[in-house]
């Protein structure tokens, strides 16, 4: 397919921070994407939680098979928009890279205990990541990804500073480990990203939506028939008994989620289209430098978006089952941090370089650093190792 003018060029990129020689078979974003895939950090990612913890059951989505299926969406969208498959792929493969274990509640857990030392936040850990933790190559830390991939990362959300940013960004200083790169390379945190990253980010939503109303189907927390008064669930499921009579629960429930998904794509690509044309774009620059989005839903859309979460926030991310497993994620991300940032030496001996006294701030980094990287199983064994090795020290 013919690239679109808007769309970002692999040949035009800003290029990487330490100059690298280029490839002589793969494009700079194609090369991004292949760094990801080959990150420790992304393996880990089989092993940490999206809604259920691993030992739940065997087919429940993990951050791992979640950036797959974004990735998938987004390609998709990419290739009706004539954009960049590639980047559109690579952001969406490294946009979940500095989740902690279980979840969001590992998040809130390790926000809370970061609180004293300015927070955590996946996104800039997912940064952190890709510029600093990653250690695999012999001239740089980090990936050394291109501008356009970490612009994208970066402003996931949207902008971080200036008009345009969101009410929570401004609430929020720009995260330091953000600040100091963007200082050395302008990564214009006050500007949209790419017609790419928004790509990733939409598809983000689309992704996790449906296949949290999939995950819940299967879990039993909620039936088809739950979902009558949802917006747009509702009538897919009511179009799906009409059409398929007699149809057994598991492909039903995969036949509804197959058209929802199907119809919140085709939403965004009119929209964006529609947008596209109203604001006449025809550089990525001028995409960056509009002051809104372009890669989004129709209002229409964008409140059975609201509506699939409000159902999904009461029916399942409420549900005793999963508050019960998230309170004990907690609990173990709040006794790991703390032990840790007591006991430094308690690290294993490649993070001892970087630790500082005791309870200080330096420390406190190393410590959340290194309970991001963590999967579901090791927090757990870890938890349990030490609380023994303290009970037989008594």
């Amino acid at each position: 397919m013919t690239r679109a003018p808007y769309a970002c060029d692999p040949a035009q990129s800003r290029g990487r921070l330490i100059p690298e020689p280029p490839s002589g078979t793969r494009t700079p974003f194609q090369r991004d994407r292949d760094r990801i895939i080959h990150a420790t950090a992304f393996r880990r990612l089989k092993h940490k939680t999206q809604v259920f913890v691993q030992h739940e059951g065997d087919h429940y989505r993990t951050r791992l098979t979640h950036s797959l299926e974004v990735a998938q969406i987004a390609r998709s969208i990419a290739r009706s928009l004539g954009l960049d498959e590639d980047l559109a792929e690579a952001l969406s493969l490294a946009h979940d890279l500095g989740h902690p274990p279980f979840g969001h509640a590992g998040e809130e857990a390790l926000d809370l205990c970061m609180q004293p030392f300015g927070g955590f936040d996946h996104n800039e850990q997912t940064f952190r990541v890709l510029t600093r933790l990653e250690r695999r190559y012999p001239a740089f830390d980090g990936l050394n990804l291109t501008w356009e991939a970490l612009e994208g990362i970066v402003k996931h959300n949207g902008p971080l500073t200036g008009p345009a940013a969101s009410a929570k960004a401004k609430a929020r200083p720009v995260p330091r480990s953000i600040a100091e790169f963007s200082a050395r390379w302008d990564l214009e945190l006050g500007e949209f990203a790419s017609l790419e990253a928004q790509v990733a980010a939409v598809s983000d939503d689309i992704a996790y939506n449906n296949h949290d109303i999939d995950d819940g189907l299967r879990a039993g927390l909620f039936s088809l028939q739950d979902l009558a008064d949802v917006p747009l669930a509702g009538p897919i499921v009511a179009a799906v008994r009409r059409d398929h009579p007699g149809l057994d629960e598991d492909r039903a429930m995969h036949e509804t989620v197959r058209r929802m998904i199907g119809e919140m794509v085709e939403d965004v690509i009119a929209e964006t289209r529609r947008r596209i044309a109203a604001a006449k774009v025809n550089a990525p620059e001028q995409v960056r430098a509009l002051g809104h989005p372009l890669a989004v839903f129709s209002e229409a859309m964008r409140q059975n978006d609201i509506g699939l979460k409000r159902f999904l926030f009461a029916h399942m991310y409420r549900h005793a089952r999963v508050t019960k497993m998230t309170e004990q994620a907690k609990l173990v991300v709040a006794d790991l941090f703390d032990r840790h940032l007591a006991d430094p030496s308690l690290l294993p001996d490649d993070w001892q370089a970087e630790i500082g006294a005791p309870g200080d701030g330096k420390t406190a980094r190393v410590v959340a650093d290194y309970i991001a990287g963590m999967t579901d199983n090791f927090a757990f064994e870890t938890a349990d190792r030490l609380a023994n090795t303290e009970s037989a020290a008594k």
